[in-house]
């Protein structure tokens, strides 16, 4: 059998128990009967487009949302038999599902074991249930060890816990008590995200630009120095206790790095499943249909799969190589980009790589280039700089 391309895919559950006041995601509340709906739509378009893709291997699958553990234990069972009936899967392969705490109990564990799913990314954010409840999750410290445990007592041996700093009210002992919590537990990978204030959400209402906390009686955000301090305690806390940053918030033990997440990173090609999820398939990125009524109403056939079809240009696919893989602890590979490109990245790149090291925002190690400890820290403006004018 020839070798085939590898192929990553996500699969969008846009159901959660209540939506948090950061959340910008394509997520909201809907009753048992949308769910049975949608895992019944869900499984045509697998059906559909794992028709298209005969010749790919899938590598990786990431089951996010929303809450994909709100699911009924038999939905999801019959969402990952379409995938293995439909598509090729590599024997090894990475599966993931993002869990809530409250959402998940061992009767949903063990459907998810027999449905050959290897890795939970269990959703924390804070070990202060204050802080908790300033964000609008559902659970407590408490209930996030109980579902812990569950998850340890079914037997998934590759764990990440998600966790987020720059809370309202959070303060340098807080933040730095949650890091110490959740080390006691041991997960294999730490996710480490710094909250960002999107539009749409009640916290831009509460902390956007034009806003006044106060009004709203809520807590202030902690300004920039104590964001960083925060940035820099996780990275050496975490480094303490042998979790390796692999990427800007990302930390692993040793051979439990994200595969997914690595495989968007360096340029995989992914296919997205499900309501509002993103593909990008040979230089064509394209989106599902982010209505929920019309995406249970449809007839999911090839002309209706596919919103928003963008094929990139040569420049554009060089830039997101750039900024996707600049992220990465190990940088970017020139002899990667002129496989990837044909093209030599100094000759592409050589003034923004020469002025971004000489102001030691860049560290160059022929072939390869990687953002430094200062890069990292205004990497925005570093990413920035690799769009082709």
């Amino acid at each position: 059998m020839k070798n085939r391309e590898k192929l990553e895919l996500y699969v969008h559950i846009p159901f959660c128990a209540r939506k948090c006041e950061y959340c910008d995601f394509l997520s909201g509340v809907a009753p048992e009967g949308v769910h049975r709906q949608y895992t019944d739509k869900l499984i045509e378009e697998i059906q559909l487009q794992s028709a298209r893709y005969r010749d790919y291997m899938v590598s990786t699958i990431f089951i996010g949302g929303g809450t994909p553990s709100i699911l009924r234990a038999e939905y999801m069972e019959a969402v990952m038999d379409a995938i293995r009936q439909g598509f090729e899967v590599e024997e090894d392969a990475e599966i993931t599902i993002e869990v809530n705490p409250g959402t998940v109990d061992s009767l949903k564990l063990d459907a998810y074991r027999r449905a050959g799913i290897n890795r939970i990314s269990l959703g924390l954010q804070s070990a202060d249930n204050d802080e908790l409840r300033s964000l609008g999750r559902i659970h407590t410290y408490e209930e996030f060890l109980k579902s812990y445990q569950r998850v340890r007592i079914a037997g998934f041996t590759n764990v990440n816990v998600d966790l987020m700093s720059a809370l309202p009210g959070q303060t340098c002992a807080s933040w730095e008590k949650t890091l110490k919590k959740v080390l006691m537990l041991k997960p294999e990978h730490i996710s480490a995200y710094s909250l960002i204030i999107e539009e749409g959400t009640p916290f831009y209402t509460y902390y956007g630009p034009k806003a006044n906390p106060l009004e709203y009686n809520r807590c202030p955000l902690p300004d920039e120095e104590l964001e960083r301090w925060m940035y820099y305690k996780t990275k050496e806390i975490l480094k303490q206790h042998g979790y390796e940053r692999y990427e800007i918030s990302n930390y692993a033990k040793p051979g439990y790095e994200c595969r997914h997440n690595i495989g968007y990173w360096t340029g995989v090609e992914y296919l997205g499943l499900g309501l509002g999820s993103s593909s990008y398939i040979k230089g064509e990125r394209f989106c599902n249909e982010s209505d929920l009524k019309t995406y249970l109403d449809r007839c999911p056939d090839e002309e209706n799969l596919c919103q928003e079809l963008e094929i990139l240009s040569l420049q554009e696919k060089m830039e997101e190589f750039m900024f996707l893989g600049l992220r990465m602890m190990d940088g970017v590979s020139g002899s990667e980009f002129v496989g990837r490109f044909g093209q030599n990245m100094w000759n592409v790149y050589k003034d923004v790589i020469e002025k971004l090291a000489e102001q030691g925002l860049l560290e160059i190690k022929s072939p390869s280039i990687r953002l430094t400890e200062k890069g990292i820290d205004v990497s925005n403006y570093v990413l920035s700089q690799f769009l082709l004018d």
